[in-house]
């Protein structure tokens, strides 16, 4: 079936809860299915075909259609944790690769509404680069598990489920989907000189080792601010701060690459 308005994916997902799902599609496809299947019996597998393919490439699901395709008939099942987030009045959205609250939710939008023919290397980075352009940081507070807590002006916070984000930033490069906790990065009070220096190794992972940043775990994150902050998960804007995200353990069982 073709999606055919937003949350398609998510009712006809509820009506297969014990079926192998194939799903042709990006970041944004996968959320709306894992949304309908949270928890449930169901198989998911992904044949790639969006702009950033981050979730795909966290779990080596190859890019080539042919082979996508063999892997979703023949490659082993792992079952992996899910995130969840919690907002304002009550409304809550599950996610399976990534959400942040700060800049990256203003990035999501602006890249969203953008022709993604370049491809979604240089959509997301050109993105990134106009918005934080224009930033301005703000006081944030970050409660994590046992009490942890930071507070200041921060640039953004991200909650890591998965490795990969924005077309292949590699934001959190240790992340695992089957430990029962976020990657949590925070990034602080970073100016223009930072993200000239910095932002070309956001495809690497070696952005980890500057100053201003800090990589802590938790299966818990509530975030606050002075002013709100906007929210993604899965490259998808959801609204704005306060919101507590928490990690859903063995929720999703997905359809990846066997073992040689």
């Amino acid at each position: 079936m073709l999606s055919e308005f937003r949350g398609h994916l998510t009712q006809a997902a509820r009506e297969h809860p014990d079926s192998l799902l194939i799903v042709v599609g990006g970041d944004g496809t996968i959320n709306e299915v894992v949304n309908g299947v949270a928890g449930t019996g169901a198989e998911v597998a992904t044949l790639p075909a969006g702009t950033g393919q981050d979730f795909a490439r966290t779990h080596g699901i190859p890019s080539r259609f042919e082979d996508a395709v063999r892997v979703a008939l023949e490659g082993a099942t792992q079952t992996i944790d899910l995130g969840k987030v919690e907002l304002a009045g009550g409304t809550s959205r599950y996610f399976a690769n990534f959400g942040s609250a700060g800049m990256s939710g203003a990035v999501a939008k602006r890249a969203n509404a953008m022709t993604k023919a370049l491809g979604g290397k240089i959509t997301f980075y050109y993105a990134l680069t106009v918005e934080f352009l224009a930033w301005r940081n703000t006081q944030v507070s970050v409660e994590l598990d046992g009490g942890v807590r930071r507070e200041g002006p921060l640039h953004d916070v991200i909650v890591a489920n998965g490795r990969f984000h924005g077309g292949g930033m590699k934001l959190a490069p240790d992340a695992r989907q089957d430990d029962g906790l976020f990657d949590i990065v925070l990034i602080g009070d970073v100016t223009k000189l930072d993200f000239a220096t910095t932002s070309p190794k956001l495809y690497s992972g070696r952005y980890l080792s500057h100053p201003k940043v800090e990589l802590l775990q938790s299966s818990t994150a509530a975030i606050d601010a002075a002013s709100p902050l906007p929210l993604e998960v899965d490259g998808e804007p959801i609204g704005t701060t306060p919101a507590r995200f928490e990690v859903v353990p063995a929720a999703l069982r997905l359809r990846v690459p066997a073992a040689a």
